[in-house]
């Protein structure tokens, strides 16, 4: 199968490295060609700050998921998260020259262009730059304003801002493992494209992804991304808990978590205990269930709180801005026993737990519809989009080309030639990146 029939997601996490092929088949579902996971060494809250073991450890993911599917993998689209990561709103307007001309993309290109140079703190970089809605001389709230008449343009702009060094660092490892950087997508938007339906994001959610080392949350509402953030807290400071708690290695409080953790105390009886055996022959460890719960949920409330606070922050409590559709939770934080009700009980909102298996077709596998692997299905998801996008991309410009052979015009509707796709902003930015680590050699 030559390589533009499939595509690469690569999940860089705290806990684990996951890459996972697959392709689109007839009915527009996503088959999974192959998967590879090996455990993340050098991540640390969602940031690489050991490149030579990450290095390794993506190569250990790339080279199982090569075996189980016998293809080769050459480019891969890529998450970022880690605490570095930080929002912020922002609106922008340009005066057109020219308001008796309709409103085109170039309009709308100058206009996100003119976002990203807005001066941020030093070594920080504007990720994505997201529109909300636009305003043509003072009419509000139109979603989209191409075609229309108007002299001042002006948009609200969500925009996603990170750490270069952070970003170069990811960038750096993909290209020594020996791999293409296809892009680079933030991941609670990876994760919220494998989990949440499109009537959820039109009637306001929250999604929120709990990892090993961070915890990530994404808003929607009208269809639209409002507001995101990465908390530096996840699934591995409970573990962490545990560990000091009960006086244990770090291998037993993550097993002691996932069989008999759970996130609401009331449930244990007093006398329910688990025997953990000692280290060298030292007396075995005798802990209640009650106790293990009590540290587990102590530290989840926490998370939760933060959480919590940063929706509020978006404005969920004012009637216009409220969350119909409540939250979402995802990632392998999620499968923790009685969060759900937890999480409804703190925030007194609708809650599910979100797996990506409506986008996965019928025969996949079921581990892959796991929590865990939402925000690699996401990327995969997104590199199949890219691909589409590339691929019409070269067919509207071989099209021209022939069409210019023959001695005509590209095709115009009403009067406006018809444009290749466009660039997003945040691909001319990616490119950017790619050639910085081409000439960092």
């Amino acid at each position: 199968m030559e390589q533009g029939s499939y595509s690469v997601g690569l999940d860089i996490g705290t806990t684990k490295i996951v890459a996972i092929i697959g392709r689109e088949n007839e009915y527009g579902k996503i088959e999974v060609l192959g998967i590879g996971r090996s455990k993340s060494l050098g991540v640390h809250r969602g940031v690489v700050n050991n490149i030579t073991q990450t290095i390794k450890s993506i190569q250990q993911a790339v080279e199982e998921a090569e075996a189980n599917s016998g293809l080769k993998i050459g480019s891969v689209v890529v998450g970022i998260a880690g605490q570095h990561i930080r929002s912020l709103q922002h609106s922008d307007y340009i005066t057109r020259s020219d308001s008796e001309e309709v409103i085109n993309e170039d309009d709308l290109d100058q206009l996100c262009n003119q976002v990203y140079k807005l001066v941020m703190l030093p070594g920080e970089e504007i990720i994505h730059v997201l529109p909300q809605e636009y305003k043509v001389d003072g009419q509000a709230e139109i979603k989209q304003p191409i075609g229309m008449y108007g002299g001042r343009l002006e948009a609200n702009f969500h925009v996603v801002v990170g750490q270069v060094s952070s970003i170069k660092n990811v960038g750096r490892c993909i290209k020594s493992a020996g791999l293409d950087l296809g892009n680079i997508t933030l991941e609670p938007l990876a994760s919220s494209d494998a989990v949440l339906s499109q009537e959820e994001k039109e009637a306001g959610v929250a999604l929120i992804d709990i990892g090993g080392g961070t915890t990530d949350l994404a808003i929607f509402k009208d269809g639209i991304i409002r507001h995101t953030a990465v908390i530096p807290f996840g699934g591995g400071v409970i573990t962490e808990d545990i560990k000091e708690g009960c006086s244990i290695i770090e291998k037993q409080a993550e097993l002691l978590k996932i069989k008999f953790g759970s996130a609401w105390p009331g449930e244990n009886r007093d006398n329910e205990i688990v025997s953990i055996p000692g280290l060298r022959g030292r007396e075995p460890k005798e802990i209640t269930l009650k106790n293990l719960s009590k540290i587990i949920h102590a530290r989840v409330v926490e998370i939760i709180e933060q959480v919590y606070v940063e929706i509020k922050n978006y404005g969920h409590e004012e009637q216009k801005k409220k969350l119909i559709a409540g939250i979402v939770l995802t990632g392998g934080g999620s499968q923790l026993k009685h969060l759900k009700q937890l999480v409804e009980y703190i925030t007194g909102m609708d809650t599910r737990i979100g797996y990506p298996n409506e986008h996965l077709a019928g025969d996949s596998e079921e581990a892959i519809a796991s929590p865990l692997y939402a925000t690699a299905v996401g990327l995969l998801m997104n590199a199949l989009k890219n691909q589409y996008k590339e691929k019409l991309t070269s067919q509207n410009v071989e099209n021209e080309e022939e069409m210019a052979y023959a001695g005509h015009e590209p095709e115009t509707v009403g009067g406006t030639k018809v444009k290749k796709e466009r660039k997003s902003v945040f691909d001319k930015w990616s490119e950017k990146l790619k050639d910085f680590l081409d000439n960092a050699e």
